[in-house]
């Protein structure tokens, strides 16, 4: 919408203990830098929205920075979805740490503008699609490798047990209480029984018409289907 205004927050990171203090240049450098990209763009920066984290290397991960934290803390606040730095190494001098730093930002709905290169972070070179190809293959192989030894793990225990561990519970397990009534309903003969069938049982669909008519209901207040009353008589405690 045209004359918006638009609002954004600052932030700055030097790593080095000689570039902090009064009278050092690197968090005014930065600040300035911010201050007029944000001016050319048609960005408002309050003086309160600037965050710094002092000493700070370049290769540690974003989530672990206290001024960042601060800085996420008054985003969730004010509604701002746009960060400024000065350029991208400010941000973070590792490419690894840049890119999984900005799409931890982009899945929080934010905007990661560095003065330098404003389109550093739009434009994928393939660098970049590299980068975040093997970290997407390593999260994979990492995530496979954990389900493994959980699988292994339960499989130990089960042989060891006898005892199902882990994985979905079945009905014996949920709704006990309901299982006991359908297996008490199971070896009930139908009261229509014939000459012919004198000790017929109930039907898989006629034990959950009982069981409906004593309340007992899936959470979404619906009869149990037969396949589901079949699983109720095949599960387990355990």
């Amino acid at each position: 919408m045209a004359g918006e205004q638009l609002h954004a927050v600052g932030y700055m990171r030097t790593s080095s203990a000689a570039n902090v203090g009064e009278g050092k240049d690197s968090e005014p450098r930065q600040r300035a830098a911010i201050e007029a990209y944000a001016a050319e763009a048609g960005y408002t920066i309050a003086p309160d929205d600037f965050f710094y984290d002092p000493k700070i290397k370049g290769a540690d991960g974003v989530t672990s920075r206290p001024g960042f934290a601060a800085m996420l803390d008054r985003i969730a606040g004010n509604g701002v979805r746009t960060i400024i730095v000065e350029s991208p190494d400010r941000f973070a001098r590792d490419l690894t740490v840049q890119l999984t730093g900005h799409d931890y930002l982009k899945k929080l709905g934010i905007t990661l503008i560095p003065a330098s290169a404003p389109d550093y972070f739009i434009e994928d070179t393939p660098t970049a699609v590299l980068v975040r190809q093997v970290l997407g293959a390593i999260a994979q192989f990492e995530k496979a490798c954990t389900v493994a030894k959980l699988r292994a793990a339960r499989d130990r225990i089960r042989e060891r047990t006898g005892r199902k561990v882990g994985g979905r519970k079945n009905y014996a397990e949920m709704r006990p209480e309901v299982v006991e009534r359908a297996r008490w309903f199971a070896v009930q003969a139908h009261p229509e029984r014939t000459k012919s069938t004198p000790h017929r049982a109930l039907s898989l669909r006629e034990i959950s018409a009982s069981l409906a008519n004593e309340g007992c209901l899936t959470p979404s207040g619906r009869s149990y289907s037969p396949m589901a009353v079949r699983s109720m008589l095949r599960s387990e405690a355990t």
